[in-house]
C-alpha cells in the first residue's frame, strides 16, 4: 500500500482495518473499508480530483466537510463530495474534466411518501455543544434526537489530539478532545429518551414547522420537532490570494480531519496563514503526524491565540511571522511554494519584504462563519428555536459545551420539564472560559525556590485555565483568588516530583526541576508528545526557552512514559543551574526546513484572484460591479453567477463582503443573498426510496 497512511502516532490509536479495493480513473487503488473517497485518494498520492469547466484549473479540497463543493469527483456515475462519500469495494470514482455526464432521466418518477419522526427536540449537530444540550435534555427524559452528518458523535473534539483547557469540574480541562468526544458520547448513550441519527443531514426547516433530513446518504425522513436546537458548529473562511485554489491549498479543519480522524497524511511539507488558536494547534497536530512546518503567517502584532500554544510550536522549531501576510500560492496543477510579506501600519504588503518557500501545502486558518441558516429558517417558519457553540458564537469548545449546557436548560424550561431558574455560576463560568488571553508578561523564575524539587511555570498570559492546581496532590499550586483566570503559583516547597502537573498542562508550559542530587547542575524533566521525532537516552538536543530561543546543548538522560501519563513522555536532561529554571522545551526541526528558496517581487493581489470557487468568478469581475454602484450580491450573482455553485455561496459571500469593505462601501449598505432553499445537495432518488 502507499505510505500516505499514518502507521505510527505518539497520542492516536492505529485500528486495524480491512482493505479494499476501488477504481480511479480506471486505475485500480487500495483503500480502508469505512474511508471517505477524499481520503482514500490523499493516501494514494492523488490531490487533484478533476479540471473546471470553466478554465480547467486544477480542482481538490478545501473543507473537508461538506461545506463547499471543491471535492466533487463521480462516484458509480454520481456526482458526489469526495469528502463525505464513503468508499466501496469496486466503487468506479471518476474525476470531474468539464461537465459531468449526468445520468439519464428516470421516467415516471413518483415521489414516495417520507416517513414523519416527531419529537420534542432536535438538535442539529452532535458536537460538543449539541451533545451538552442533549445530556441536560436527557436527563429529565425528554425525547430527543440529534442529527449529525458525520459517523461518530463529538464534532470537532473528535479532530483534536491536544489537552483542553478551563477546569476538570467543568469541562474536562487536561482531557484529549479525542477522550472528551468518547465521554461525551458514552454518556449519550445511557440515556434512552436521546436518539442518535449520524450519517444524517439535515437539509431545511419548512414552513409548516417540519425539518427535512437525509439519513445514511440514502433515505428521507421529515422530523416534527416542538424545539429545535441549531448546534451545527462554523464553516472555515478563505482568502483571496493568487493560487488560492490550488490543490493543497486548504483548510485548516479539513486538514485535522484528514490527519486525526482519517489517519491520513496528506503532506510532507506545510505552512500555515493565521495565528489564532486553531493555527497554532494545527502546526502542532502536523508535527505530531511527522509532518515538517516551514512557518506560520499572522497579519496583527501578535497571535490572537494563546501565546502557550504559540510558545510550544516555537520551542519546536517552527518559526512565527507576526505582520506578515500570504501573498501568492505558486504552483502548476497543485501548490510547489508559497510567497508571504511583510504588513505596514495599515495592513498592505511592503514592497521588497517577499519571501517564497518551499511547501506542497499551505493550510488556511484565518477564522470561522457560524454555521447559522437552521437557526434563520425556524425564526422564519415560526419553530422555538435556540442556538448553542460555534452556531450561536464562535469560541472554543470549552465555551461551546457549557453554551450547550445552558441551551439544554433553557429548552428544558420551555417545554416546561424544569422549573428551577438556571444556576448563575453557569452563565459566570460560561463567560470566564470565553474570555481572551490577558497582557503577556514574561515569567518571574526568581519566584521559584531552588531546594529539593519543584514545579516552574512558563505561561505568560492569563487564561482560563487551572487543571494543574486540581491535580497537585500536596496543594503546591495555587491561582491567585482560586479562579480560572490567573498565572500558577509556588505556595508551599511540598513538591514529591510526581509529575501529575506536568502530565496535565494543556500548554506543555509546565517543567520540574530537581536539585537533590546535584544542587548545581539539577535534572530537568520536560513534557514531550511529538515523540514520533523520537530522542532516546544519549541524544543529543537543543534546549529553548519558553519563546524558542536557544539556550543550552546537552544530552538526553532518559525518556519515561505511562499510564499514568496519558500518552504524554517525560524527558530528563541535566543542565547548569543557572538556565535549569529557563529551560522550556527543545527544538526538534532541523533549520533548512524553514529556510526560503529565495525573493521575489509581487505587485499587489491581481485583480485574477479566484472568489467564487464553484464558478470561477475573479475579484477584478466583483470589484467592476462594486465600483459601478452595485450593492446587491442577488444582482453580481446573476451578472457574474458568483455564489450560483454547488455550495450555495458558503464560501465566497464572506470574501465577496470583504471585498465591500476594501471598496470602502459600508456593511449597512449591501444587500445579502438570498439563500436557496436546501442547505445541502441531496440526490433525487433519496426523495424515492424513504420508505425503505
Amino acid at each position: 500500500m502507499s505510505d500516505g497512511w499514518i502507521t505510527e502516532h505518539p497520542i492516536l490509536s492505529i485500528p486495524k482495518r480491512r482493505k479494499i479495493g476501488f477504481y480511479w480513473n480506471d486505475t485500480r487503488l487500495r483503500a480502508h473499508d469505512g474511508e471517505v473517497i477524499s481520503s482514500a485518494l490523499f493516501a494514494n498520492g492523488i490531490h487533484v480530483f478533476g479540471h473546471h469547466v470553466k478554465d480547467s484549473s486544477a480542482q481538490g479540497i478545501f473543507c473537508a466537510n461538506g461545506q463547499c463543493a471543491q471535492c466533487v469527483v463521480i462516484a458509480n456515475g454520481i456526482p458526489v463530495k469526495a469528502c463525505m462519500t464513503r468508499v466501496e469495494e469496486n466503487m468506479i470514482v471518476e474525476s470531474v474534466q468539464g461537465l459531468p455526464e449526468l445520468p439519464k432521466v428516470v421516467d415516471k418518477f413518483q415521489f414516495s411518501k417520507s416517513k414523519e419522526i416527531a419529537a420534542d427536540v432536535l438538535i442539529i449537530g452532535g458536537g460538543p455543544a449539541g451533545l451538552s444540550a442533549a445530556l441536560q435534555l436527557g436527563e429529565r427524559g425528554i425525547n430527543t434526537l440529534i442529527v449529525d452528518d458525520k459517523d461518530r458523535l463529538g464534532g470537532k473534539l473528535v479532530l483534536q489530539t491536544h489537552k483542553f483547557f478551563g477546569s476538570i469540574e467543568d469541562c474536562y480541562a487536561g482531557t484529549r478532545g479525542i477522550e472528551i468526544a468518547e465521554i461525551l458520547g458514552d454518556r449519550i448513550r445511557s440515556h434512552r429518551s436521546v436518539k442518535v441519527w449520524l450519517n444524517s443531514t439535515a437539509l431545511y426547516v419548512f414552513s409548516d414547522k417540519k425539518v427535512g433530513v437525509v439519513t445514511s446518504g440514502r433515505n428521507y425522513r421529515i422530523v416534527h420537532p416542538r424545539v429545535i436546537l441549531n448546534a451545527a458548529g462554523a464553516r472555515e473562511r478563505s482568502l483571496v490570494f493568487p493560487g488560492n485554489t490550488l490543490p493543497g491549498v486548504y483548510g485548516a479543519g479539513a486538514f485535522q480531519t484528514l490527519v486525526n480522524r482519517d489517519l491520513v497524511k496528506p503532506a510532507r511539507r506545510l505552512f500555515v496563514v493565521g495565528g489564532g488558536n486553531v493555527g497554532l494547534i494545527v502546526a502542532y497536530h502536523a508535527l505530531q503526524a511527522g509532518i515538517e512546518v516551514v512557518g506560520l503567517v499572522e497579519a496583527l502584532p501578535q497571535c490572537s491565540g494563546y501565546k502557550v500554544h504559540a510558545d510550544k510550536i516555537k520551542r519546536l522549531g517552527v518559526p512565527l511571522y507576526t505582520r506578515h501576510t500570504i501573498l501568492s500560492a505558486n504552483g502548476n496543477e497543485r501548490v510547489e511554494s508559497i510567497t508571504v510579506g511583510t504588513l505596514d501600519d495599515d495592513f498592505k504588503p511592503v514592497a521588497g519584504t517577499e519571501k517564497t518557500y518551499g511547501c506542497d501545502t499551505v493550510l488556511i486558518a484565518v477564522g470561522l462563519d457560524p454555521v447559522n441558516e437552521f437557526y434563520k429558517e425556524a425564526e422564519q417558519a415560526g419553530v422555538k428555536v435556540f442556538a448553542a457553540g460555534d452556531a450561536r458564537e464562535i469560541a472554543e469548545a470549552s465555551t461551546a459545551m457549557f453554551s450547550g449546557k445552558i441551551a439544554g436548560m433553557e429548552i428544558a424550561r420551555e417545554l416546561g420539564r424544569e422549573d428551577g431558574s438556571i444556576p448563575r455560576t453557569w452563565y459566570q463560568e460560561a463567560s470566564i472560559l470565553n474570555t481572551p488571553p490577558g497582557v503577556e508578561q514574561a515569567p518571574d523564575y526568581d519566584s521559584f525556590p531552588e531546594v529539593d524539587i519543584t514545579p516552574v511555570f512558563h505561561c505568560t498570559q492569563e487564561i482560563p485555565c487551572n487543571p494543574c492546581v486540581s491535580v497537585c496532590p500536596q496543594g503546591v499550586i495555587s491561582i491567585p483568588g482560586d479562579t480560572l483566570l490567573g498565572k500558577p503559583q509556588i505556595v508551599n516547597e511540598d513538591c514529591i516530583g510526581c509529575n501529575k502537573c506536568v502530565f496535565i498542562c494543556p500548554g506543555l508550559a509546565i517543567s520540574l526541576v530537581d536539585y537533590r542530587k546535584d544542587q548545581d547542575n539539577p535534572v530537568v524533566s520536560l513534557a514531550y508528545e511529538v515523540y514520533n521525532y523520537e530522542y532516546k537516552k544519549g541524544d543529543l538536543v537543543l534546549l529553548t526557552d519558553y519563546e524558542g530561543n536557544p539556550l543550552h546543548e546537552t544530552v538526553v538522560l532518559d525518556t519515561v512514559i505511562s499510564k499514568a501519563s496519558k500518552k504524554t513522555q517525560i524527558i530528563k536532561v541535566r543542565v547548569p543551574k543557572g538556565i535549569a529554571k529557563r529551560v522550556a522545551g527543545f527544538k526538534i526541526q532541523r533549520d533548512e526546513v524553514t529556510v526560503p528558496k529565495n525573493e521575489i517581487t509581487l505587485d499587489k493581489i491581481p485583480d485574477d484572484a479566484i472568489v467564487c470557487r464553484c464558478e470561477r468568478v475573479a475579484a477584478g469581475e466583483i470589484r467592476t460591479l462594486i465600483r459601478k454602484g452595485i450593492r446587491d450580491l442577488n444582482q453580481i450573482k446573476a451578472i457574474t453567477r458568483a455564489g450560483m455553485g454547488a455550495c450555495g455561496s458558503k464560501t465566497c459571500e464572506n470574501l465577496i463582503l470583504q471585498l465591500f469593505k476594501e471598496q470602502g462601501v459600508p456593511p449597512e449598505e449591501v444587500t445579502l443573498s438570498t439563500i436557496r432553499p436546501l442547505f445541502a445537495e441531496a440526490p433525487l432518488g433519496v426523495f424515492s426510496n424513504s420508505s425503505q
